[in-house]
C-alpha cells in the first residue's frame, strides 16, 4: 500500500495542469493569499477523500479474497487501464501534432526574419511613435488571467477542487481501502501521501513568499516551459502509473 500511495502522490504532484493554473493564481492580485487558499482547497479534497474511505472501511482492510477486496482490485484495474488508454491516446495525438508541424515547416520553408520595430526615439519628428507588440499571448490566456485576477480566495480554493486529477485521486482512494489505522505506519503513509501530492504547490508558494521580487518573472517562464512539455508529461504520468496499477492489480487478482 505504501509504495502505491507514494507513486500516486508523485504522479499527482508532477501533473502540469494544476501547477500552471497555480502560477496564474500566484502572480494575480493578492496572489499569496489566493495561493494559500488554493493549497488549502487542494489539501481539503485529499483529506476528505481519505476520511470518506476510512469511514466506509472502519479503518480495517477487507479480508483477502473477499468480494469487497476483489471489487477494489477490479476497480483499480479499471483505473489503471483507463490511464493507459488515455496516455496512449495523448501519445498518438502528440505524434500527429509533431508530424503536422514538421509538414507545415517543410511546406512554408523557414520563417522570415521580422524587421526591427523602430523605437520611439527613431520615429520621424513631428509624428507619433507607434508601439508594436512583438509577442502576443492567446486571448484565452488573457481571459483566464483576468478572471483569476478579479476572483477571490474562495474562487481560488474552488479552482483547486476543479483541477484535482480525479482519476489519480480515485486510484489513491482505492489504495487507502487497504489501510489499517491501528498501525502508526499507516497514518504516516497517509500523511506522506497528502504532503507529497501537494509538494509542488507548497514549494512554489514558499518560493513566491521568500523571492517575491522574482516571482512575476520566473514563475511565468516556468509555466511557459511547462506549456511546451505538457503533453509529454501527461503521457509519461498516465502510461507509467497506469501500467503499474494494471500489472499489480492483475497479479493480485490471479495469484
Amino acid at each position: 500500500m505504501v509504495l502505491d500511495l507514494l507513486l500516486i502522490a508523485l504522479a499527482i504532484t508532477l501533473n502540469p495542469l494544476p501547477f500552471m493554473a497555480f502560477v496564474l493564481v500566484l502572480v494575480s492580485a493578492r496572489g499569496m493569499w489566493k495561493g494559500l487558499a488554493f493549497i488549502l482547497g487542494w489539501l481539503a479534497c485529499l483529506v476528505a477523500v481519505i476520511a470518506l474511505v476510512l469511514a466506509l472501511t472502519g479503518g480495517q482492510p477487507p479480508p483477502p479474497r473477499s468480494p469487497p477486496s476483489t471489487a477494489v482490485l477490479v476497480a483499480k484495474l479499471v483505473v489503471g487501464l483507463s490511464l493507459v488508454l488515455y496516455g496512449e491516446f495523448r501519445r498518438r495525438r502528440l505524434g500527429k501534432d509533431q508530424d503536422r508541424g514538421k509538414a507545415k515547416a517543410l511546406a512554408h520553408g523557414p520563417a522570415p526574419t521580422p524587421s526591427p520595430t523602430p523605437a520611439a526615439d527613431d520615429a520621424p519628428s513631428g509624428g507619433s511613435a507607434t508601439t508594436v507588440r512583438t509577442t502576443a499571448r492567446p486571448r484565452s490566456s488573457y481571459s483566464l488571467t483576468a478572471r483569476i485576477d478579479r476572483g477571490s480566495a474562495w474562487a481560488a480554493a474552488g479552482l483547486a477542487v476543479f483541477l484535482q486529477p480525479w482519476a489519480l485521486v480515485a486510484a489513491g482512494a482505492l489504495t487507502v481501502v487497504q489501510a489499517n489505522t491501528s498501525h502508526l505506519t499507516t497514518w504516516l503513509a497517509l500523511f506522506g501521501f497528502c504532503l507529497l501530492a501537494t509538494a509542488s504547490l507548497l514549494a512554489t508558494e514558499l518560493y513566491a513568499v521568500f523571492a517575491s521580487t522574482e516571482t512575476r518573472t520566473r514563475l511565468p517562464r516556468a509555466r511557459a516551459w511547462l506549456e511546451g512539455h505538457e503533453q509529454q508529461a501527461i503521457v509519461l504520468i498516465c502510461l507509467g502509473l497506469g501500467l503499474w496499477l494494471t500489472g499489480k492489480s492483475l497479479y493480485q487478482l490471479t495469484s
